[in-house]
């Protein structure tokens, strides 16, 4: 027994024999091990004999502060007493979430439903497309709920599956990464921009908060993969050995924190559907539609400093069969119902009824078809903000590229702000108050998540986020259109001290090398 455990950790630490291990951080494991086995061995002797002893193998277990009760009182109480290996059907009873989400309990119960099926063996797909590790995450029933963006498998994340950015770190670094930005916190972006669209009430970016996830299917270290495979087969020969018990706790691979983003259905990509309303002219009444969600795209990204916005990562949801299929009814019905009337008109004014070829069914119309004609086509265009993990800069881009907007270039940019809009953000963006404490101060909250946060850096992004309220409330104010508002120069509102509240107001003088990408 010692032998084979010998060679499990010496595989580990990637050698063979003694002078390997003793080399190594599995000396110590081995050693515990070794102890572990010979105290086992010595119950099993004394088992034989008649003898009887009260722990077996030393548990790890928790001591209070309190000192109240015996150490064999805390260590039975806190003896592992479930089975080495957890089957299916016991998933049920034994759910550990990794996961206290009480303010949401719909968007909790998604989570539950991903950890359920991630212990059912139902792991995250990863996402093809893109440069960093993004998964979709399903349900028990195999139905996709939500899409996790783990923070070290981000685009310059060190687990990152995809060599793409690492060849353009190592190949190219004058070109790495965006100056304007804090590396590696893209997922704090992400559920940023839902905070900013929950406090505005712009419903344009699905669900999106911090989670922790842990799957087989995500990009681990390959020594924790060895790690784990090990511990498990010397768990399972110490149970087999020495009566079902084992050395390490069961324990799987390490969570992963990460942003996770309620998935959207029915949704295409707007570079595709853009094409697609520009060949087929929509009605005045989708058309309005659609840019009063445009400008809600708008005052996102804008507040945000959204730095990757291009069509390629905004999503529209538009039903073009159903919209021609109701035009069609609308345009059959009505012109004949218009010509019976007439008709009737006509003949009741030479008095000549009878002349009047009506049947029944030509007459008398169903209430569904009542409603088909009376109102018009009702037609529904959604958009979906998502890939908001390069927002918030702690400064404008003043080096080599300005990360434009892309939708500043399409036409409805180029429409005066609506009052519908300005009656929906303005009075959230006069308040001063509430910019502070219901924006500002939560976005500080949640980038405090971050163990690599600071509190210096982050204030920086505030600033540059209170100066891009101020432009765009003045606009609203001004009825400037989206493509007026991005000309205006960027501002930066700094706080004077941490604990007051006065504020410094100034314009960002410097502007980078090419102005175009």
């Amino acid at each position: 027994m010692e032998n084979y455990i010998k060679d499990k950790l010496s595989e580990i630490c990637g050698g063979s024999g003694t002078d390997d291990i003793q080399n190594s951080m599995s000396y110590i494991a081995f050693s515990f091990v070794k102890g572990v086995l010979k105290v086992a061995s010595e119950d099993t002797m004394n088992s034989d004999t008649g003898e009887s002893s009260s722990i077996i193998i030393p548990d790890v277990c928790l001591v209070s502060n309190s000192g109240s009760g015996s150490y064999q009182q805390q260590a039975q109480l806190h003896r592992e007493s479930q089975p080495l290996l957890t089957h299916m059907d016991s998933v049920d009873s034994h759910h550990i979430p990794w996961n206290n989400i009480t303010d949401d309990p719909e968007y909790a119960d998604v989570i539950y439903q991903a950890e359920r099926a991630i212990e059912g063996g139902i792991l995250p797909l990863r996402i093809v497309q893109g440069s960093s590790g993004s998964y979709f995450v399903r349900n028990l029933e195999g139905k996709t709920i939500g899409v996790f963006k783990p923070k070290d498998e981000e685009p310059y994340g060190r687990h990152n599956p995809k060599w793409t950015k690492w060849l353009q770190k190592t190949c190219c670094p004058c070109c790495f990464g965006r100056s304007c930005l804090v590396p590696n916190q893209g997922y704090l972006s992400e559920a940023g921009a839902s905070l900013i669209d929950t406090k505005l009430k712009l419903n344009v970016v699905p669900k999106t908060k911090v989670v922790r996830l842990a799957a087989d299917s995500f990009n681990y270290p390959a020594y924790k993969r060895k790690w784990m495979t090990a511990k498990r087969e010397i768990n399972e020969r110490v149970s087999a050995q020495f009566h079902g018990r084992r050395v390490f706790q069961p324990r799987g691979l390490p969570t992963k924190i990460g942003s996770f983003q309620l998935f959207v259905e029915g949704y295409s990509d707007a570079d595709v559907l853009l094409k697609q309303i520009d060949h087929d002219s929509l009605t005045e009444e989708v058309s309005q539609q659609f840019q009063r969600k445009f400008e809600r795209l708008v005052v996102l990204d804008y507040i945000i400093r959204n730095t990757d916005r291009n069509n390629g990562n905004w999503l529209i949801k538009y039903d073009k069969t159903a919209c021609d299929r109701d035009r069609l009814l609308h345009s059959l019905s009505s012109p004949q119902l218009q010509e019976q009337k007439e008709n009737i008109d006509s003949n009741h004014a030479v008095g000549d009824i009878s002349s009047i070829p009506i049947t029944t069914t030509e007459f008398v119309t169903s209430p569904s078809q009542v409603s088909t004609v009376t109102s018009s086509p009702k037609v529904e265009i959604d958009l979906a903000a998502i890939d908001n993990g390069l927002a918030f800069p702690f400064k404008h881009p003043d080096e080599w590229r300005t990360y434009p907007f892309h939708w500043a270039w399409l036409p409805q940019a180029k429409i005066p702000f609506s009052d519908e809009i300005k009656q929906l953000i303005l009075p959230f963006l006069s308040d001063m108050n509430y910019v502070e404490h219901e924006l500002c101060d939560e976005i500080q909250r949640l980038f405090a998540l971050d163990k690599d946060s600071e509190r210096r850096t982050v204030e920086r992004q505030l600033s540059v986020m209170r100066g891009q309220i101020l432009n765009l409330a003045q606009a609203l104010r001004d009825g400037k259109s989206p493509f007026q508002l991005v000309q205006m120069p960027g501002v930066v509102v700094e706080r004077l001290g941490q604990t007051t509240k006065q504020f410094k107001q100034k314009f960002s003088d410097r502007y980078p090398l090419f102005s175009w990408f």
